[in-house]
């Protein structure tokens, strides 16, 4: 990229070794592909871990660093956000770039300035999920519901403000797409995020055991999954942690083990040898099916949200299909699939090969490709139009 002029920066909500997941793979394949930028962000706390990418860094924060708690959590300051993201000072930068799922995209630039936003998601829980986040929430529970909801409602009006500000926006899948148009009233372009696909190796064995791995919170509906193989009797395996793990314990069945957080090396293991990767979530893309398809292993999944984008379902007559889709978020509907599954051995018909090829549509080399396509296409139209603004007015004589 080296006919953008002049250093660009790359804004990130956080940098903490308690948030590693899609947006920060994001963020990795940005910072290469920028050739190290000005980093800049709520709150570092990565820069000084040495075991960290970011190790020496030089990272611009908000006042949010310096208030008590702030870097390991920088989310009970949600109200203060807003605010403070809008006092990073990125005038040195004629390229700014920002990571966002909740107001990285929303700092000032100037008209001098070219700001492309690569969106995560709208903020979840101040739109669809509202009322869902409210039913989970403690502090809704004692009374505070209604100054949640102000404070959600206050949220949403910044969110749709800010959502106007960068000259163009990435959608990481046709499903956050659609979610900026309704709630932003904007287009935006979808480049799949990177998946690091040449981690996993798909030419293993399999065994007749199915594996759910996430996190453990309510949004994830493992719950679902655990009620559905209670019902099958089928063998189940579930990796992950997080609030939910001690009532999925409660309730799983004899066939059903959870085996908590695990190493990444043992992770890799049971992607490669599982029968299928059963995944009952609404995701705005979701990294773990398309690393399960480059472990080799089909996806039975809802069919809805980013899943639509990464999983080919087998029942619809595509080319190449790599899993299955069940309609609903509901019990009947996935015992129904995995009662299909396994009375036609799909597994069978969905060979590890093809599913590896599929998966690493998604990698990060194509992530690259596809992002510098389109900073370059948005860097010349802000250079036209910068042109075009320098050109002197004619001014009618007489």
């Amino acid at each position: 990229m080296a006919q953008l002029p002049g250093p660009a920066a790359l804004v990130h909500e956080w940098f903490t070794p308690r948030s590693v997941g899609g947006a920060e793979l994001v963020v990795q394949q940005l910072d290469a592909l920028l050739e190290r930028p000005q980093l800049a962000a709520l709150v570092d706390g990565e820069s000084s871990r040495a075991a960290s990418w970011l190790a020496g860094r030089s990272i611009q924060t908000s006042f949010v660093q310096q208030l008590p708690w702030g870097v390991s959590h920088v989310q009970q300051y949600l109200p203060l956000l807003p605010l403070a993201i809008e006092q990073l000072d990125l005038a040195p930068y004629p390229l700014v770039i920002s990571s966002s799922h909740l107001v990285a995209k929303g700092v000032l630039t100037s008209p001098d300035q070219c700001h492309l936003s690569y969106v995560h998601t709208p903020v979840r829980y101040a739109w669809d999920q509202m009322h869902a986040y409210l039913r989970q929430s403690a502090l809704a529970r004692r009374g505070l519901s209604p100054l949640i909801r102000w404070q959600l409602h206050r949220l949403r009006q910044w969110d749709v403000l800010s959502a106007q500000r960068p000259d163009a926006l990435m959608a990481n899948s046709r499903f956050t797409a659609a979610r900026i148009r309704r709630y932003w009233g904007r287009s935006s372009t979808v480049v799949h995020p990177p998946v690091a696909v040449e981690r996993f190796r798909w030419d293993q064995p399999r065994d007749d055991v199915y594996l759910c791995l996430c996190r453990l919170v309510p949004y994830k509906r493992v719950d679902l999954v655990v009620q559905a193989f209670n019902a099958t009797g089928l063998p189940l395996v579930v990796i992950g942690d997080g609030p939910e793990r001690q009532r999925l314990e409660a309730m799983a069945g004899p066939t059903v083990r959870l085996l908590g957080r695990l190493p990444q090396e043992e992770v890799n293991s049971w992607l490669g040898r599982c029968r299928a990767y059963v995944y009952a979530g609404l995701e705005d893309f979701g990294i773990a099916p398309v690393e399960a398809m480059a472990s080799g292993a089909p996806v039975i999944g809802l069919g809805q949200g980013g899943l639509l984008d990464s999983v080919r379902c087998i029942t619809s007559g595509c080319d190449q299909p790599t899993g299955l889709l069940f309609p609903e978020q509901s019990l009947p509907a996935l015992v129904a699939a995995l009662e299909h599954f396994e009375q036609q051995r799909l597994w069978t018909q969905l060979p590890a090969a093809s599913l590896r090829q599929w998966a690493e549509r998604f990698s990060p080399q194509r992530f690259r490709q596809r992002s510098q396509a389109l900073i370059e296409q948005v860097w010349s139209r802000h250079q036209r139009q910068l042109a075009q603004r320098s050109r002197p007015m004619s001014v009618p004589l007489g």
